[in-house]
């Protein structure tokens, strides 16, 4: 289990990154959901040890990883948003180099290994071909690969799938699915897509507070009923906007279509019940600051940040 208590970290300004944040992660596929500037990467980054917060604690397994990270490092495997590479080395020398860097070696040797994680991600074909001629997904799978040497118990990924195409984003998914088989493997993203997919639980976070705890299903309930869509004109889409909740305004087939949540059943003219997504209770989080259709503190589903809300 992953713990994070009354995690704080303010920035000087001052600017409030994380604010007071409880959250408990079991073993599996995790997500943490939320728009860009949110404080997902902040509180990614205090959880691997690269950055020290204001106040709060985090502990794995019952053991505190602020007071000693050391305990944690052995233990973390960590995929940033960004994450750089020599562009002249192959993929195999690339990885041989980084887990030379983490300490990672094994009885058969290294370079076996090397051997071995290339292929748990797919690799092998590209081993002996310069990083720089790798696409993003095949880059982004030699970062899986250095993120898994070791056998690490908690597996970080910061927006691992951003920029990806869609067949290297499916490739993706079933990399991590599988990962998460055993471990805890923490998923950041702001592509609700991603949460969708892979995590049968997750959190959202806003303006660095924890807005809600729950899984793709609850939050889809939570609205089911409530979402419609209609054709609108574009001249009257500000009017709209101003007198409903607009989830989402979009060109199909050449002609302007709205999403709008409607609590009281009573849409407007032309709009028909549609099938709910998880971006469209998202997006209704996003707007309303809740889900109003389901209860806060119903199940533990919902749960605040620490501190005033």
């Amino acid at each position: 289990m992953l713990s994070a208590r009354a995690l704080t970290k303010i920035y000087p300004g001052p600017v409030t990154a994380l604010n007071g944040v409880d959250l408990d992660v079991s073993p599996g596929m995790f997500g943490l959901l939320g728009p860009n500037g949110a404080g997902k990467s902040t509180f990614m980054k205090i959880l691997a040890g690269l950055l020290e917060p204001t106040s709060g604690s985090v502990t794995l397994d019952g053991v505190d990883v602020l007071k000693d990270p050391k305990s944690l490092w052995p233990r973390l495997g960590y995929l940033p948003q960004e994450f750089g590479f020599y562009p002249h080395l192959t993929g195999e020398k690339m990885l041989e180099h980084l887990l030379a860097l983490k300490g990672v070696d094994a009885p058969q040797g290294r370079k076996k290994l090397v051997g071995a994680l290339l292929d748990r991600v797919n690799l092998t074909f590209a081993a002996k071909r310069p990083v720089k001629g790798y696409s993003g997904g095949m880059r982004q799978r030699l970062g899986i690969a250095q993120a898994i040497a070791g056998n690490p118990r908690l597996i970080i990924v910061d927006e691992p799938t951003a920029g990806l195409d869609p067949e290297e984003r499916l490739r993706f998914y079933q990399l991590l699915a599988e990962l998460a088989a055993d471990r805890i493997v923490l998923l950041s993203t702001h592509i609700v897509e991603d949460v969708a997919v892979l995590c049968p639980r997750f959190a959202v976070i806003r303006e660095g507070r924890l807005l809600a705890l729950t899984t793709p299903g609850e939050a889809r309930a939570a609205i089911t009923g409530h979402i419609y869509e209609g054709t609108v004109d574009a001249a009257d889409l500000p009017q709209l906007r101003s007198e409903r909740t607009v989830t989402q305004a979009l060109l199909v087939e050449g002609r302007n279509r709205a999403r709008i949540y409607e609590p009281k059943g009573n849409p407007p003219s032309g709009f028909a019940q549609v099938a709910v997504t998880l971006e469209d209770a998202y997006l209704v989080l996003m707007r309303l600051g809740e889900l109003p259709g389901l209860a806060r503190e119903a199940n533990g589903i919902f749960a605040s940040a620490g501190g005033t809300r």
